[in-house]
C-alpha cells in the first residue's frame, strides 16, 4: 500500500513532536539517532511543527555556549497528543522508524 507524501509528512511531524515532548529526543542529533532521519530532515521537521500550530521552542542551557540546550513543546495547539501515543506503533510502521 502506497502512502501519500502529505500523510507521511504529517505523521513525521506528529512523531517528532511526540519524541520531543516525551523527552526521548530533544535535540537534532537525538532525533537523528532515534529515527535514522538525516540532519536536514530533522531540522526541517522541527521548523515545520509551527505549521500544525505546535509550539516547539529551543531552550538554551543556562551558561552554556554554542547552542547547547534542548527543544520543548510548549503548546500542542489542536493536536491531541494522546492520539499519537495510542497510535504510535502504527505511525512508526508507516514511517519505517524503529
Amino acid at each position: 500500500m502506497e502512502v501519500s507524501k502529505t500523510k507521511t509528512s504529517f505523521y513525521r511531524r506528529l512523531y517528532v513532536a511526540w519524541l520531543v515532548d516525551s523527552g526521548t529526543a530533544t535535540s537534532v542529533p537525538a532525533l537523528m539517532d532515534t529515527t535514522g532521519m538525516p540532519r536536514r530532515t530533522a531540522q526541517d521537521t522541527l521548523a515545520a511543527l509551527s505549521d500544525l500550530d505546535i509550539e516547539c521552542v529551543f531552550e538554551q542551557t543556562e551558561g552554556a555556549r554554542n547552542q547547547a540546550g534542548r527543544y520543548v513543546i510548549r503548546n500542542w495547539g489542536a493536536i491531541d497528543k494522546r492520539w499519537i501515543t495510542s497510535n504510535l506503533p502504527a505511525i512508526k510502521t508507516l514511517l519505517g522508524y524503529p
